[in-house]
């Protein structure tokens, strides 16, 4: 009889050691699977993020097209090394579906760029390093470009609630400014008199 319980006490272990075993096997399984699941959704969220950046901006308040107004005393660059008319690769990505763009050049002009933070006129999130502000498009700021640090109020709409706002200037560049058309390498949606692309910001077409 002592035997007999031995015995039984024997496979009732045995029996959940097995158990256990399996449990651990199919944890290990179940952990080695979800990495690859996890790297691929990684992946996919790190090319979401690509191909969303703008640059500090909310690219869904952004205006892409304008009327092609430009503002008062806003010189036009007199040799542009991209003349009116002519193509060229967009470098940047302030929005979607800019970078890689091909432009089609409506404006060229010499002046002061700005990267400007504001916070929206209706009390929004604070916008950093929005690209690119010119100096004609603030508020009773005279002729002589303005320094980092300082701050201006801006006249210029080429993001919802950004009109009236008062900046402060990150940075400040004398460069050729360009106002150009292009379509949207994502949306396909055609933008019309974008403001603005900077020099930097622009290759030839390749041949």
């Amino acid at each position: 009889m002592n035997f007999k319980k031995w015995m039984l006490g024997f496979m009732v272990i045995i029996f959940a050691t097995v158990l256990a075993a399996c449990g651990t096997d199919q944890d290990t399984k179940q952990d080695n699977g979800d990495p690859e699941a996890n790297q691929q959704q990684e992946e996919k969220q790190q090319q979401e993020n690509q191909g969303n950046e703008s640059n500090g901006t909310d690219d869904k308040k952004m205006d892409h097209s304008g009327s092609g107004e430009v503002p008062e005393g806003l010189k036009e660059a007199e040799n542009p090394t991209f003349p009116i008319g002519s193509k060229a690769i967009i470098e940047a990505s302030h929005m979607e579906g800019m970078k890689g763009a091909e432009a089609t050049i409506v404006g060229a002009y010499d002046t002061t760029v700005y990267t400007v933070t504001y916070t929206p006129t209706d009390g929004g999130e604070k916008v950093e390093d929005h690209k690119w502000v010119i100096h004609e498009e603030l508020k009773n700021v005279g002729e002589e470009p303005l320094e980092p640090g300082e701050e201006a109020t801006i006249q210029a709409s080429h993001m919802k609630d950004m009109e009236g706002a008062t900046a402060t200037i990150d940075s400040a560049e004398q460069t050729t400014v360009y106002m150009v058309d292009y379509t949207s390498t994502t949306s396909g949606e055609e933008v019309k008199n974008h403001k603005w692309v900077t020099e930097d910001e622009l290759s030839p077409v390749e041949e």
